[in-house]
C-alpha cells in the first residue's frame, strides 16, 4: 500500500486529505469522511477499515473538513463537495479511476447525504450527484443536524427539515446513484427512526430499487473498528459488497 498524506485539496481554507492506494494500476476509489458532530474528528488512519478496502483493491480517499466553532454551515459541505472534486481531478494521475464512492460515518454520513441529494454543492464543480458511482451513508442525521440546530439556537432535539437536511431535497431529482445506507438499532436517539424516514421516503418516490439497508447491532457506529469470525473489517466488508453488487 502506497500512502500520500496532508495533500491541500483548498488552499483557501487549508484543509487536505489522506490518499491509500492500492498496488494496482487500475482501481475505484472510496471516499471517506470521518464523524465526529461537525465539531471533532480527522481524516486519521482507520485502520481496519483503510487497510481492508485497500486489501481488496480499492484507493481510499480520507478528508479533513472545516469544523466548528471555527466553522459555520455549510462550510463542512462546501469542503466535502471540494474534497470529491478533488477526486474527479486528480485521481487518474495514480492509476485508471474505475469510479468513485463517496461516504462517511456519523457528521460524515450527514455531509455525503447533502452531496448526494442536495445537488448544488457538487455542482459547484461542475460534477453531478449522478455522476458519483455509489453512496454509502452510514449513521447521518437526515434531518437538520443537532449542531446545526445549535449554531442556529435552536434546541438540538428538535426534528427540523429545511434546505440544510437531506430529506428536504429528495425528489428533486428523478434518479439517484445507487446507495448504501447504515444504521444501528441502538444508535443514537432519534437516529434510527429518522433513518427509516429517509428510506421510506425514497421509497415513496420510487427508488427503491436504488436503496439498500443495513441495520447493524450495537450502537452508534460501533462497528466501525470491529472484524468479523474471519478476521475481515465488519463495516469494509458491508462498503465493498454493496459496491461489487451494484
Amino acid at each position: 500500500m502506497r500512502k500520500i498524506t496532508d495533500i491541500c485539496y483548498d488552499e483557501k481554507t487549508g484543509q487536505s486529505l489522506d490518499i491509500y492506494l492500492p498496488d494496482s494500476s487500475e482501481f475505484s476509489v472510496i471516499i471517506y469522511f470521518h464523524g465526529g458532530g461537525l465539531v471533532g474528528g480527522d481524516k486519521s488512519y482507520q485502520k481496519v477499515f483503510f487497510d481492508y478496502l485497500v486489501s481488496e483493491g480499492f484507493a481510499v480517499v480520507s478528508a479533513n473538513y472545516r469544523l466548528y466553532p471555527n466553522a459555520k454551515y455549510p462550510d463542512f459541505i462546501e469542503d466535502a463537495a471540494g474534497a470529491v472534486a478533488y477526486v474527479f481531478k486528480n485521481l487518474g494521475e495514480y492509476g485508471d479511476v474505475k469510479g468513485i464512492y463517496v461516504g462517511g460515518s456519523s457528521a460524515g454520513g450527514y455531509l455525503s447525504q447533502m452531496l448526494c441529494f442536495d445537488r448544488r454543492w457538487l455542482c459547484v464543480h461542475g460534477i453531478k450527484p449522478s455522476d458519483i458511482s455509489g453512496f454509502y451513508h452510514d449513521a447521518g442525521q437526515p434531518t437538520c443536524h443537532f449542531n446545526v440546530l445549535k449554531e442556529r439556537g435552536i434546541d438540538s432535539r428538535r426534528v427540523i427539515i429545511d434546505d440544510s437536511s437531506s430529506l428536504y431535497h429528495i425528489g428533486e431529482d428523478e434518479e439517484y446513484p445507487p446507495m448504501l445506507i447504515i444504521v444501528s438499532d441502538n444508535d443514537m436517539k432519534n437516529r434510527y427512526e429518522q433513518t427509516m424516514l429517509l428510506v421510506s421516503t425514497l421509497k415513496h418516490f420510487g427508488h427503491s430499487e436504488k436503496v439498500l439497508l443495513k441495520v447493524m447491532n450495537g450502537g452508534h457506529c460501533s462497528y466501525i473498528d470491529k472484524k468479523d469470525e474471519c478476521s475481515k473489517s465488519v463495516f469494509g466488508k458491508l462498503v465493498t459488497d454493496f459496491i461489487r453488487n451494484i
